[in-house]
């Protein structure tokens, strides 16, 4: 069939998935390559000390990029979008969205990004004897009782971002096992939440003296290629206010952007793992077997067919030198000389490569926001240098790309050490969109060979595409795993590059000056307000 026809005929599966600073849609094609995209730019704001979007954004955002993808469409195919497949949604994983009976929003979203939840996250962990993260939603959950917040007794519905926009065109509450596992501990041999952990919390709203259970507002737990709903006539006018696209295309549970990312490097069965470098940073290794304690670094999550995952997490990134990239254009403009941001972003990654190894001394602390694994509850960013330091461009530029992985490496020398094994660790994201540079750069972090697909810079929004055709193409009996081995990835081809030990030492080296710099950091975030 021919992608005009194709198309035409509704048989195109969607995805779109809600990051941090951007929304996109895709479409794929029967051969599951994408065939069109659209997207919208978005920024999260601080409002009040909080990280947090608004939901007309949110709606704005999905909106935008829908006709935008229409319009790469119409462009491409002559055609217009009238039907679909499946379709899927993905985002960012974890916080707090909260509403009650009628289905108001209770307070504001609040996102990953936050990291106001220490007393309860902590107090969490005792409880269930289990690593419970500052970003979960049962933190934020936690947290707000703790502080006896008002709206905690009205709470009727809690969400993430995604189960929220997919309740919105579906009328069903529910989430994918990936991205439940963001909001509350799972049981992975029954693939919903953990029935023991479950009841101690609910102990705690007794203790409370409210009237609802968790089980009563947390959405249902979903595997990958289950019944998740379809498009109502509703949802369909809020995807497309055109009134071109027909209700009625079933929807796979929504998921997480660490679940869509397992999915689009073909990371979900064990001794497999994927790093997503975009403006957080996470790595997620599918275990063979539990880790032998509990450690705040490392958190238990799942795959999309809920295997357990043991995820490092990263709330700072890119985002450090994307402002770099903005200053180096401003720069460049007044000086009267034209470059654009993707030029500019090449040069920095290209030149990362000519630095001195260790950076020549120079430290660059790319914290926007708190970074609860080097244990920061506030970020300022910032460069430190030693006295004797060579602030060259190359020894900067190397300083800003290993800066933006060196917290990751706290956390997967961990996983080291508990004799973790992969097989194949693939990368993904925006950080390894200079072919060579940021792979070489993880592997050095590391001291792991790091793969890089043709398919990688197509991320979590192509992912959530695979799961909604999962949903609807998969054979009697057919296991994701399968799935994506035989009608995916059978083909797919791949680079991988080996640590160099002369990158590894250096890494080492300005990783050792990095974790010395964070008492700095703590200072910069009492004293610079």
């Amino acid at each position: 069939m021919d992608l005009k026809t194709y198309i035409a005929a509704g048989s195109a599966p969607l995805g779109i998935e809600l990051g941090s600073t951007r929304i996109k849609a895709v479409l794929i094609g029967q051969d599951h390559a994408p065939i069109a995209s659209g997207d919208h730019t978005w920024e999260n704001q601080l409002i009040n000390g909080v990280w947090t979007y608004s939901l007309s954004d949110v709606w704005a955002g999905v909106q935008d990029a829908f006709s935008n993808l229409k319009k790469d469409v119409f462009e491409k195919y002559g055609v217009k979008i009238t039907k679909l497949s499946a379709v899927g949604v993905s985002a960012m994983m974890h916080g707090y969205l909260a509403f009650d009976k009628d289905g108001k929003q209770l307070c504001e979203f609040r996102t990953w990004r936050n990291t106001m939840t220490g007393e309860a996250a902590n107090k969490l962990t005792e409880l269930f004897k289990f690593n419970v993260p500052q970003r979960w939603s049962i933190a934020h959950l936690y947290q707000v009782i703790l502080n006896k917040e008002p709206h905690a007794k009205d709470i009727s519905f809690l969400t993430t971002l995604a189960g929220y926009v997919h309740y919105m065109l579906t009328g069903v509450k529910a989430l994918g096992v990936g991205e439940a596992s963001g909001m509350f501990p799972i049981d992975s041999e029954k693939c919903d939440y953990d029935g023991i952990m479950v009841e101690a919390f609910d102990e705690k709203v007794r203790e409370a003296g409210f009237d609802w259970n968790l089980r009563g507002i947390l959405p249902a737990v979903l595997n990958a290629g289950d019944d998740a709903g379809c498009l109502t006539q509703d949802g369909a006018k809020l995807l497309d206010p055109a009134g071109d696209l027909e209700a009625g295309c079933p929807l796979c549970p929504p998921e997480g952007d660490a679940g869509t990312g397992m999915v689009a490097t073909n990371a979900v069965k064990e001794r497999t793992g994927n790093v997503s470098a975009g403006t957080s940073v996470f790595a997620m290794i599918v275990l063979e077997k539990p880790l032998s304690k509990v450690y705040p670094e490392i958190d238990m999550v799942t795959t999309p067919t809920g295997k357990p995952v043991a995820m490092v997490h990263l709330n700072n990134c890119t985002s450090d030198i994307n402002a770099w990239a903005g200053m180096l254009k401003g720069f460049l403009d007044a000086a009267g000389l034209n470059a654009s941001m993707n030029e500019i972003y090449t040069a920095i990654f290209n030149s990362a490569l000519e630095g001195e190894k260790d950076a020549g001394g120079v430290v660059n602390m790319p914290m926007l926001s708190g970074e609860p694994v080097v244990g920061l509850d506030e970020g300022r960013p910032m460069v430190v240098r030693m006295p004797d330091a060579k602030l060259s461009f190359a020894n900067f530029a190397r300083s800003i790309v290993m800066g933006a992985m060196a917290g990751l490496k706290v956390g997967m020398d961990i996983l080291n050490n508990e004799n973790v094994k992969v097989d194949s660790l693939l990368g993904h994201g925006g950080y390894f969109k200079t072919p060579v540079v940021g792979q070489k750069m993880l592997s050095a972090a590391l001291r792991t060979p790091v793969s890089v697909m043709e398919t990688a810079g197509e991320g979590g929004p192509w992912g959530m595409a695979l799961l909604a055709a999962y949903r609807v193409n998969k054979k009697a009996g057919q296991t994701l795993e399968a799935y994506l081995n035989e009608s995916v990835f059978a083909a797919a081809k791949a680079t991988t590059m080996n640590p160099d030990e002369e990158d590894a030492k250096g890494f080492d080296a300005y990783a050792e000056r990095f974790l010395n710099a964070i008492p700095a950091e703590k200072a910069a975030a009492e004293f610079l307000k």
